[in-house]
């Protein structure tokens, strides 16, 4: 049989693409207690304050951390056939009545009951106190229902919005149902999995979806309807495009490219989201000895989704705001601006870094809906957050958000990689040293770092280049000077190339004098740079701390992975040779974990040199713990396998029998 529900069970008990607070579950059904606090939920839902379409009550599954519980308690037969008539005829006494979409569904194979409650056209609402069985104005407040009397302002607010439909919910009365696409429709259904794709009945599907309504007596479309399953909204809609343009400077500069992006509005957030991923650069650096890269892209792709998601979602599409959506590309940087600006109640402070967006109202209860259904947007006020958290993790400046006095804008600016600029002029030395040209290849990358003195990519060259040709005080210099402009997350990818270049000089005293000032700093690949470099100047505790702080990053690297295990090795041998304090359960826990660092090293996908030293050591560790014999034996072997021309693995393991026979 059809479901009746236009969203994924499963998304909907996860609360995947729909915000926990307009989910609420209730582990069991008993009239008396369950539910007058169903009835409420359902009036609140129904009052839709923040205009996010309604929600969603799950009887018979109980909540854990805003979250289903799974399997789920379940609902008796006669419970779920009671539970229906109680509601549908409560329902009824409601101020004025209002009916729910009731579904019977079944999860781990029981019996539950979704109570759909959208946003009703009729609001406000009054439902009976559950203690008093006074009426009260209930409204969703986060994830409780609350008595909107008692919260100041609110029921005034309430009642302003009473037959204030929000535009992507009305209908539009010039067009017609036939102008929705079915295939269309039911590619979205198929998108978001939901068992409603199975309805033969268009109309059914229609209406269950809630993109048409009944108007004198026929079926019109609602303006979402059209927005999202109509092959050309503009021609309701004229706001209803994408505009992207290209430039070669600011303002004044040339035109490189324009493009509009027009259609059904998910193959607009689509198509032009995957053109501008196509247009922003990636940056990837190869580590030496190892299939690592380090990197970052000119616009992370999470940012960029969820900026243009906002500005479809956020707008106007009503017929005052004819100016379509509109993305601006420049060298540094990407502006996109919607119409108009926010909603009364976000001010300037509310959209920084720390800023606490206030829960009011939105534009749009649907277009935000489907959206979210699709995965395109976040949940409600957690989209500003994931930008800002994007650009940081790719290192890029901060995003701004701005709107005139009037609210007639919304520009959203997410600035380009520091590292971007710097990229042409890479490329530039690079052709110039493959035609044989070191001196202007070394010209041009003085003269690129100079105008952009705070780029990791172009000071760490610099200084390369510097060493290549040994000038080392150059080096220095330059080292210094970056420092004076650099943030500091950003300095030990430059550092670490500065210790390097002196350690090929025999200037071993100032690397690790530098080494020690990366000891808070370093992090993830600039770690595992620093404590390989630890190694070479034969510091193992502090290549040992450089390795822990890599975190993650080290789990998927087997150079790092078996110079760590190394690293312990040689701490065991130490502690067994000083013999201070707990020194056999020190010697022991590091051999331990050289060990669990090796089997993982094996399993890497990695050169077969590097997998026949790996078992050579694992040997050794085998060795240095007891273990038996054949253990031990059988990882020269595997060493031996790998590459036989090593004739010290077979020395070894011969070393290894004699020893255990005496």
């Amino acid at each position: 049989m059809p479901g009746i529900l236009p969203i994924n069970l499963d998304n909907l008990l996860y609360c995947r693409g729909i915000e926990s607070e307009r989910v609420e579950f209730k582990a069991s059904w008993n009239p008396k207690t369950t539910g007058p606090q169903i009835l409420k939920t359902i009036c609140a839902f129904a009052n839709d304050f923040h205009n996010l379409n309604g929600g969603y009550i799950v009887l018979g599954v109980e909540e854990k951390d805003g979250r289903a519980k799974l399997p789920p308690k379940g609902l008796e037969a006669g419970e779920l056939d009671g539970a229906q008539k109680w509601i549908s005829g409560n329902c009824k006494r409601l101020d004025p009545s209002y009916q729910p979409t009731l579904s019977p569904e079944i999860v781990n194979e029981r019996a539950v009951l979704v109570v759909w409650a959208p946003a009703s056209d009729i609001r406000p609402h009054r439902g009976a106190d559950g203690d008093t069985g006074a009426s009260r104005y209930w409204v969703r407040l986060g994830s409780e229902t609350v008595n909107a009397e008692q919260k100041g302002d609110m029921l005034r607010q309430l009642i302003q919005q009473t037959a204030k439909v929000p535009w992507d919910d009305r209908p539009a009365r010039e067009a017609r149902v036939e102008d929705l696409r079915e295939t269309q429709v039911r590619e979205f259904l198929r998108d978001i999995q939901s068992s409603l794709l199975d309805e033969p009945d268009a109309n059914v599907v229609y209406r269950n979806m809630q993109i048409t309504r009944p108007v004198n007596q026929h079926e019109s479309p609602r303006n979402v309807g059209l927005l999202f399953f109509s092959n050309e909204p503009a021609q309701w809609f004229r706001g209803a495009k994408i505009e992207v343009v290209q430039f070669a400077a600011d303002r004044s500069g040339d035109v490189l490219e324009e493009r509009t992006f027009a259609g059904p509005l998910k193959d607009q957030f689509h198509d032009c989201l995957n053109h501008l991923e196509n247009l922003s650069a990636t940056h990837l650096e190869k580590q030496r000895d190892r299939s690592q890269v380090r990197g970052w892209v000119s616009y992370p792709l999470p940012a960029l989704r969820e900026t243009l998601a906002n500005a479809l979602y956020h707008r106007s599409y009503d017929v005052d705001q004819p100016e379509p959506s509109k993305v601006y590309l420049y060298p540094d940087r990407i502006e996109v601006t919607s119409y108009p600006g926010p909603v009364p109640g976000i001010e300037p402070e509310h959209l920084t870094r720390d800023g606490q967006l206030r829960p009011v109202p939105a534009r749009n209860r649907r277009i935000g809906e489907f959206l979210k259904e699709l995965k395109f947007a976040e949940g409600r006020m957690t989209g500003l957050a994931k930008v800002f958290r994007a650009m940081d993790e790719n290192g890029s400046p901060p995003p701004r958000f701005e709107f005139d006095q009037d609210r007639t804008y919304f520009l959203a600016t997410l600035p380009a990689h520091p590292e971007y600029a710097a990229l042409s002029a890479l490329r530039d030395a690079g052709h110039l040293r493959a035609l044989g040209d070191e001196n202007e290849a070394h010209r041009r990358l003085i003269s690129a770092w100079k105008a952009s003195p705070e780029s990791a990519v172009l000071a760490a060259e610099v200084i390369r280049s510097h060493a290549k040709r040994q000038e080392l005080i150059e080096a220095e210099e330059a080292w210094e000077a970056f420092k004076r402009h650099a943030a500091p997350h950003v300095r030990p990818h430059v550092a670490n190339t500065m210790i390097e270049a002196w350690f090929d000089a025999n200037e071993k005293r100032k690397a690790e004098k530098l080494l020690g000032e990366l000891h808070l700093s370093a992090q993830n690949q600039d770690a595992i740079d620093a404590a390989i470099l630890s190694r070479r100047l034969r510091k193992e505790s502090q290549a040992h701390h450089y390795f822990e702080r890599a975190g993650v990053a080290i789990q998927a690297d087997p150079r790092a992975l078996h110079e760590f295990a190394q690293t312990k090795i040689r701490l065991a041998g130490y502690a067994r040779r000083k013999r201070r304090g707990p020194w056999k359960a020190t010697n022991r826990k590091f051999l331990a974990e050289a060990r669990e660092l090796l089997e993982r090293v094996i399993q890497l996908d990695a050169p077969p040199t590097r997998h026949a030293f790996a078992w050579r050591d694992l040997a050794r560790v085998r060795d240095f713990l007891r273990e038996p014999a054949t253990a031990v034996e059988n990882a020269y072997e595997r060493a031996m396998a790998l590459l036989p021309e090593e004739r010290q693995f077979q020395k070894n393991l011969e070393d290894f029998r004699n020893r255990r026979q005496q």
